[in-house]
């Protein structure tokens, strides 16, 4: 996660004219409840945007005179937040413009008559809040439509759940190419610590498949909980995937010595950089899931300790950090600390070719 949030958003591959058919399949039942360990959340998860059905409907007139409005506004912005604190410039918002539209309005086409209603996923009142929030407020877009696009999954979020990014996606690479080489590993059994949305999670619920291997995700947020959840229910995977609410290895008890991987993307964020990120990250995401304390390396050093006790002989690990600077620090704290309980340790760089992560196996 690094200390901006990119408008990587991808509009959904909806055909021009979103048909009844097309909505149900989207809007298909869950299937049974996933499964959660430890106390109950009463937290509801918000459902994103375009999977909401199209109860409300306002004139076409109406709506172009909103969209008029909210680009001219988005226009106005032209480099300000760039500069500012790099945020988003007037071509990104225009873009968000766009989706935002296509994920709040049933009838892309818009073939109909100024005068003539056009049904919408929202209110058209609600419209103007939500833009005003993006732009006044810098609500982060994902917030704003309540998902993000993360490889091939569209999950739900939410304020209170980290927003996945797309140099995390390497985390399930590096976990998929482990398990192609060892069907052991293929079906044991995988933590997700700090699970957020659920993406890494699902992501190696994938690519664990059908052959018996499953996940444990665990969270101390109740709403990353429920909205993770959510995200299980709506891929299925519930059979495949366990959700507990509590703080790092506290829910993983019962597990020591028995697991076959361990992943996180923890906070590594150092306290004193928080105020000068990008104000979508500093102002709207969960500081628990930023802030890795005076140094960012808090809670990278406590997942070290607990990987040596909780993985198996054999047992993957793949910790995220905040660049090069953590991940040599990392290495040297599991060389010189871990009196030989890991091998193989790797620095491994992202899509931008930043070493991010770092990876290793439990003798």
């Amino acid at each position: 996660m690094k200390l901006t949030l990119s408008s990587v958003y991808r509009p959904h591959s909806f055909p021009t004219l979103l048909n009844s058919s097309s909505f149900s399949t989207l809007c298909r039942p869950f299937c049974s409840s996933a499964a959660l360990s430890s106390r109950p959340t009463c937290v509801k998860p918000q459902v994103p945007l375009f999977l909401r059905p199209p109860i409300y409907s306002t004139k076409l007139c109406d709506l172009k005179k909103w969209h008029d409005w909210a680009k001219g506004v988005a226009l106005s912005i032209g480099s300000t937040f760039v500069h500012s604190d790099n945020g988003p410039d007037s071509g990104i918002l225009c873009r968000e413009l766009k989706w935002l539209m296509e994920d709040a309005v049933e009838d892309h086409s818009l073939s109909v008559k100024d005068d003539e209603r056009v049904k919408m996923r929202v209110d058209i009142e609600e419209l103007y809040c939500l833009w005003k929030q993006r732009i006044q407020e810098r609500r982060p877009f994902q917030y704003v439509v309540g998902c993000e696009h993360w490889r091939d999954l569209v999950l739900s979020v939410q304020e209170g759940v980290l927003i996945p990014r797309p140099e995390t996606e390497l985390v399930v690479d590096f976990v998929s190419d482990v398990v192609s080489e060892n069907e052991d590993m293929k079906r044991g059994v995988w933590a997700d610590l700090g699970t957020g949305s659920g993406a890494l999670a699902i992501g190696i619920g994938g690519v664990l498949g059908s052959g018996g291997g499953r996940v444990i995700a665990t969270d101390l947020s109740p709403v990353a909980v429920a909205v993770a959840a959510y995200n299980v229910r709506r891929y299925c995977l519930q059979d495949k995937i366990e959700l507990r609410e509590g703080s790092w290895f506290e829910p993983l008890k019962d597990m020591e010595g028995k697991l076959a991987g361990l992943v996180s993307n923890p906070p590594y964020i150092p306290s004193k950089d928080i105020s000068g990120v990008q104000a979508e990250v500093g102002r709207h995401e969960p500081r628990v899931a930023l802030d890795g304390g005076i140094d960012g390396m808090h809670a990278l050093l406590h997942l070290c300790d607990g990987a040596a006790l909780m993985l198996k002989p054999g047992g993957f690990f793949a910790f995220e950090t905040n660049g090069e600077q953590q991940c040599r620090a990392l290495v040297d704290y599991i060389e010189n600390n871990k009196n030989g309980s890991f091998c193989n340790l790797e620095i491994r760089s992202d899509f931008a070719g930043i070493q991010r992560f770092v990876i290793g196996f439990h003798r």
